[in-house]
């Protein structure tokens, strides 16, 4: 799972998180990198980046998949990190 906060007009990449980071391998326990838990982690790890950068609203972007799941979990640890969508 990868997250990125893009900046549309300057065409770069501002803040990203991805699930196969030491950081979030480590406090997964176990669960695999493609797991519910480990897109909770990446939408706190981008929500706590994008933060630094005082970036606090974003356009959220599914790239079509369904808001369930994966993407659901991500959405809502970034969420409750601070971000508005």
């Amino acid at each position: 799972m990868h997250a990125q906060v893009i900046d549309d007009t300057g065409g770069h990449t501002l803040a990203a998180a991805s699930s196969m980071e030491e950081i979030v391998k480590s406090q997964l326990e176990g669960s695999s990198t493609g797991s519910i838990p480990a897109a909770a982690l990446v939408g706190k790890l981008i929500a706590e980046r994008a933060r630094a950068k005082g970036i606090t609203k974003v356009c959220f972007d599914r790239n079509g998949n369904l808001y369930h799941g994966r993407v659901k979990a991500l959405a809502e640890a970034a969420r409750a990190g601070g971000l508005e969508f």
